[in-house]
C-alpha cells in the first residue's frame, strides 16, 4: 500500500515520485522507534501533501522543478520544528478535550474524503483534491473526460475482492495477493495497452542526505504554510492514534507523539523532504491483518530499502486502479458506520457533534472539520451543566428504600 500512497502524494506535493519512496524509509522507521502506539503506521499521506502542493500552484512553482525541491524540504523542515515547539508546550494534551463522537466523525470524514480523492484515479485520470465540491467536480471531470472504463471495473473488482476476502478470509492477505496477481497480468497480457495505466518507473538507491535551503526570498509564506502542515499532522494523527486507542483497549502519551511527528518530519526533511502524516489507510490495513505492534512498520521500511536498491523495476508493472482499489478498500473498513448506528440510538446529541465533525471534515478540510467538532463539544458541556439532567427521589408504597 505504501508504494502507490506515498509515490501518488509525493507528486501532489511537487516532488518527483521516487522522493514518495524516500519519505517512507527513515521517517518511518524513526516514527516506529519512538511512538507510543503499537499499531499506528506513518507516512507519506494526502492531507499535508495537498497543502504544499497548493502553495507550489498558487506562487508558479513547476513541479519536480529545482524551485519545488528547494521548497518542499523547506516547508518540512518548519513543520517539523513547529511541532517540537508544540511538543515543549505540551499541546498533545489539547486531544483530552476533544470527545469520542468528534474522534470518531473526524476519521470517518477523514476515510471518505480521501476516498473520493482516489475516483478519478480508477477512471484513468490523476488524483482528486480539494474537498467535498471539489472532489466531486474531479470525479465529474474525470468520468466525461474519455475515462477509462475496463480501469474502473477492474478498480471496483479489486476493492470487491479484498472486502470480501475480508469478511470470509480476514487473515488471508488478499491484498498481497491482488498485487501480485495485477503485475503478472502486465508482464503477460500487456494490460496498459487497454488503458489502463501503471505506476511510473522510479530509480534505483537510497536517498542522500542533504541540508535544506533556508536563504529562500519568500520565507515569511513558506513558514505560515509550514504552520498549516504542522497543525494538520498535529490534529489528524493524534485523533485518529486516539481513535485506534480507543477502539482497540490502550492508551498512548499524547506529548510524547507529538515529538515523535516532529522527528519524523525533521528526518523527512533531510533525506528528501517530502511532507510525512499518520496514515489512516495504512493503519486500516494493519488492523484488519492483526498487526499489533511496530514490527510491522520496521518491515516496511526495510521492504521499501531493498525497494530502492534492488526492485525498482517491479513498480512499473503495478496497475494504478488496482493499487488504488486497495487504498479503497482499507478506508472503506474505517469509516465508522457502526459508532454513528449507535449514537443515533443512544444521544442524539452525540449523533449530531459526530455528523457535524465528518460533513466539518468533508466540506472544510481537517483543521475547520475539528474546529466545528470541538466547539460543538464544548457547547454541550456547557448545556450540560447550565441545565443538568434531573431526577425525583421518593417513596414507592410497600417497598423499602427511596426510588
Amino acid at each position: 500500500m505504501t508504494i502507490p500512497i506515498s509515490i501518488g502524494y509525493a507528486q501532489v506535493c511537487g516532488m518527483p515520485a521516487v522522493y514518495g519512496l524516500y519519505g517512507s524509509v527513515f521517517p518511518i522507521l524513526i516514527f516506529a522507534m519512538f511512538s507510543t502506539s503499537p499499531q499506528f503506521i506513518f507516512g507519506v499521506d494526502a492531507a499535508p501533501c495537498a497543502v504544499v502542493g497548493a502553495f507550489l500552484s498558487t506562487h508558479g512553482i513547476a513541479a519536480a522543478s529545482q524551485q519545488a525541491m528547494e521548497v518542499v524540504p523547506l516547508i518540512t523542515l518548519f513543520a517539523g520544528l513547529w511541532l517540537l515547539l508544540f511538543s515543549i508546550l505540551k499541546a498533545g494534551k489539547l486531544v483530552n478535550f476533544i470527545s469520542t463522537p468528534v474522534m470518531g466523525g473526524f476519521i470517518s470524514g477523514i476515510a471518505a474524503t480521501i476516498i473520493l480523492m482516489q475516483v478519478p484515479k480508477l477512471l484513468g485520470s490523476s488524483s482528486g483534491n480539494g474537498e467535498l465540491f471539489e472532489l466531486a467536480y474531479c470525479i465529474y471531470k474525470a468520468a466525461t473526460n474519455n475515462p477509462s472504463w475496463i480501469s474502473f471495473v477492474v478498480g471496483i473488482l479489486s476493492v470487491a475482492l479484498i472486502l470480501i476476502s475480508k469478511k470470509f478470509i480476514p487473515k488471508f492477505p488478499m491484498i498481497v495477493a491482488v498485487m501480485i496477481a495485477s503485475a503478472i497480468s502486465t508482464a503477460v497480457f500487456h494490460i496498459d495497452q487497454y488503458g489502463i495505466k501503471l505506476l511510473d518507473s522510479v530509480d534505483s538507491g537510497l536517498p542522500t542526505l542533504s541540508v535544506p535551503n533556508i536563504a529562500l526570498t519568500n520565507i515569511g509564506e513558506i513558514l505560515g504554510t509550514s504552520l498549516t502542515v504542522a497543525l494538520i499532522v498535529l490534529a489528524q494523527t493524534l485523533l485518529a492514534e486516539n481513535n485506534f486507542a480507543l477502539k482497540n483497549g490502550y492508551k498512548i502519551n499524547d506529548n510524547r507523539e507529538v515529538l515523535t511527528f516532529s522527528l519524523a518530519l525533521l528526518t523527512s526533511a533531510f533525506t528528501g523532504g517530502v511532507p510525512v502524516n499518520g496514515s489512516v489507510s495504512r493503519t486500516g490495513a494493519v488492523q484488519q491483518y492483526g498487526g499489533k505492534s511496530q514490527v510491522v512498520s520496521f518491515v516496511s521500511g526495510a521492504s521499501i530499502i531493498l525497494l530502492l536498491l534492488f526492485g525498482t523495476d517491479f513498480i512499473a508493472y503495478l496497475p494504478v486502479p488496482v493499487l488504488t482499489g486497495i487504498v479503497m478498500s482499507a478506508l472503506i473498513g474505517i469509516i465508522q458506520f457502526d459508532v454513528a448506528k449507535r449514537l443515533i440510538k443512544s444521544s442524539h446529541i452525540d449523533a449530531a457533534i459526530f455528523f457535524a465533525a465528518f460533513f466539518g471534515v468533508l466540506l472544510l478540510g481537517t483543521i475547520y472539520g475539528v474546529l466545528i467538532g470541538v466547539i460543538l463539544s464544548f457547547v454541550v458541556v456547557i448545556i450540560r451543566v447550565v441545565n443538568p439532567s434531573r431526577t425525583f427521589l421518593g417513596i414507592i408504597p410497600d417497598k423499602d428504600g427511596f426510588f
